[in-house]
């Protein structure tokens, strides 16, 4: 893990925009990775090269896109192999079908909106495009929800690593 945010940390450092967009996407299909080792890094990068404020914004938006981009392609993977195929692979990441459950229902119940503030939230950033796929959710939406969701996200993260970026960049 830690040479995989160190491999995050020089990327970002070396290809600062397209670096987040990779980076971005990758932290999405591979949950494992902190949201925090790619957005507040970048931030961080972004202040110590001298980038203004909107370039720094730009920086955020470019990273929901990657995020987004990976959210739909687990969108997809969820909507073609179905529930039960799913389970079997979310078994190895320690997901229970307890666990799928809950979210199904979590989504179910706020639907579109569980996209766009499921996609802020820790642990369901990732999670919901699992029941969005599964449950069928118009692509339209889920990618409109999807992106303003990311890009909101993305942008926060960045701007708390351009501003306090000395004191998190340190824990990597």
């Amino acid at each position: 893990m830690q040479l995989l945010i160190q491999w995050i940390s020089e990327l970002l450092s070396e290809y600062l925009y397209p670096g987040v967009f990779l980076a971005a996407l990758i932290e999405t299909i591979i949950p494992v990775i902190p949201t925090v080792a790619v957005f507040i890094p970048a931030g961080y990068i972004a202040s110590q090269n001298g980038l203004g404020i909107p370039e720094t914004i730009l920086l955020g938006i470019v990273g929901g896109l990657g995020a987004s981009v990976g959210s739909t392609g687990i969108y997809f993977i969820a909507l073609k192999l179905g529930r039960t195929v799913l389970l079997k692979y979310l078994k190895k990441v320690k997901m229970s079908e307890t666990k799928l459950e809950r979210v199904e229902k979590w989504f179910e119940k706020y639907g579109d909106k569980a996209v766009l503030f499921g996609r802020m939230l820790p642990v369901f950033r990732e999670m919901i495009s699992i029941p969005a796929g599964l449950l069928r959710m118009n692509i339209k939406k889920f990618i409109i929800y999807t992106v303003l969701g990311s890009c909101g996200w993305s942008t926060s993260m960045v701007m708390v690593g351009y501003f306090f970026g000395v004191v998190t960049f340190d824990i990597f």
